[in-house]
């Protein structure tokens, strides 16, 4: 009898478990959907959405989150568009070879790869970003306050 009583009170903590990180869960994705709203928004209000650091065809920024990132994912950036992408530089060997010059802007290879995050990655990219463009937008109300 005590062990019927032993497994029904275990099942029923695995349960109480199992709800509680599914209401996390819920939470989660709801915080990460409302996040995507505001990043959208916010970029949307930045005009003209400036050019990424060193780059000579990607218009993004960076969001950085320190520590709390993934030190195995490269660089990413949020675009005009609001959504996170991870950013690469390299080489076009392909235009190289058609041009047969090696023209530093036809050899740029600049490309985004959108970004599809786990919720609880997307709430720390994300938040970040948009930390990044609220920056921008007052650096940009600014500096045409000083112009008027």
């Amino acid at each position: 009898m005590k062990e019927r009583d032993d497994e029904h009170q275990m099942k029923a903590i695995a349960q109480e478990s199992l709800a509680r990180k599914a209401r996390a869960d819920r939470m989660l994705e709801q915080i990460a959907s409302e996040l995507s709203i505001l990043l959208k928004e916010a970029c949307g209000a930045l005009h003209p959405f400036p050019s990424f650091p060193n780059a000579f065809f990607t218009n993004a920024i960076e969001c950085d989150p320190g520590s709390a990132g993934d030190p195995e994912r490269g660089c990413v950036v949020v675009g005009e568009d609001g959504e996170l992408y991870e950013l690469e530089f390299g080489v076009d060997h392909d235009a190289v070879e058609l041009t047969g010059s090696w023209d530093p802007v036809t050899a740029r290879k600049e490309e985004k790869h959108k970004l599809d995050l786990h919720p609880r990655d997307y709430v720390v990219y994300a938040y970040s970003g948009l930390l990044a463009v609220t920056e921008a937008l007052l650096e940009q109300d600014v500096e045409e306050e000083a112009e008027s």
